[in-house]
């Protein structure tokens, strides 16, 4: 394959770097947190863990191009889901998209045991690597493609998980229980999230097998669940509080403000119920850009905390 320079766009737009901002995110969140627990923050730390994830979240979107092929098809991308549409209209980039998602899932796991014997850190760092991206593998890939198996929605919730605890574990060189009390809201982000990624490809991903809970039950039932995940999303940061774990660490009722935005927008699109899929992909967009937005309000205060209060 000649690799000119129009190839070389398209290898990069597959790997769709414009959605690497909400795993940078996460990872943030819990970065900053670990700070906020008297971790020391080191650059050298900070970016060699970040690089670690950010190996595996572009190794998903390219093999998640190959093992969506068909499935994306049917209707193509849409602003928020749909793959990038590149091997759409450049099969020959199958293989290629396939085997290089591969070589990046290697590479992050071989540069957190790297990052484990430079710092002496606990098998746990390296373990949870690899856990993250045989996930993040298997969300499409066979033999156990979690999305065509009603598990893409609880994969995707994990994620609310792992994705802050690897900028935690990468500055605190552990995990602790306040820490996983606190990824409880971020769980439900990320179930608003992938419910509404969803919502836009029903048509297409019942064409292909996908089963989703958007495809399993309809539109109508994702709107609910949506807003359903952003009223338990900002229940959590009310009740975080009572565990006393965080005593004058942390204001909650900021968090709590902020998670208003989503919340907001989720009962909207939950009482508007827009059914056809123009519409509905318009408030899909919108709760996306949402829990975006939370993760840059949540981390901009995080950053008051350690910077400036």
């Amino acid at each position: 394959m000649n690799y000119d320079r129009n190839t070389l766009l398209k290898i990069i737009k597959l790997g769709r770097p414009m959605f690497l901002l909400d795993g940078f995110l996460l990872f943030l969140i819990g970065a900053l947190l670990a700070v906020l627990f008297n971790a020391q923050f080191d650059l050298a730390k900070f970016l060699m863990g970040y690089g670690v994830l950010l190996l595996c979240h572009l190794a998903v979107h390219y093999s998640n191009d190959y093992y969506d092929s068909k499935t994306d098809s049917f209707f193509g991308p849409s602003p928020v889901s749909g793959g990038s549409g590149v091997l759409l209209n450049n099969p020959e980039l199958k293989e290629f998209s396939k085997y290089f998602a591969i070589i990046l899932n290697v590479s992050s796991i071989a540069l957190a045991a790297i990052f484990m014997f430079i710092y002496s850190y606990p098998a746990g760092f390296f373990l949870l690597a690899v856990f993250g991206n045989v996930l993040a593998w298997f969300y499409t890939a066979p033999p156990i493609k979690l999305a065509y198996n009603r598990l893409g929605e609880l994969s995707n919730a994990l994620y609310g998980i792992l994705l802050p605890s690897a900028g935690f574990f990468t500055l605190m060189g552990s995990l602790t229980i306040p820490f996983l009390i606190f990824t409880i809201p971020l769980v439900f982000s990320r179930l608003v999230l992938t419910n509404s990624a969803n919502t836009p490809d029903m048509e297409g991903d019942k064409l292909g097998g996908k089963i989703t809970l958007v495809v399993a039950k309809g539109r109508e039932f994702g709107f609910k669940l949506i807003a359903i995940s952003a009223i338990f999303m900002t229940l959590s940061f009310m009740l975080i509080p009572l565990t006393g774990f965080f005593y004058s660490l942390i204001n909650f009722n900021v968090l709590v403000l902020i998670s208003l935005v989503p919340l907001g927008l989720a009962i909207l699109g939950y009482i508007k119920m827009p059914l056809d899929r123009k519409t509905a992909t318009k408030f899909a967009t919108l709760n996306i850009q949402s829990i975006l937005l939370l993760g840059i309000l949540i981390n901009s205060y995080f950053v008051y905390l350690i910077f400036v209060f």
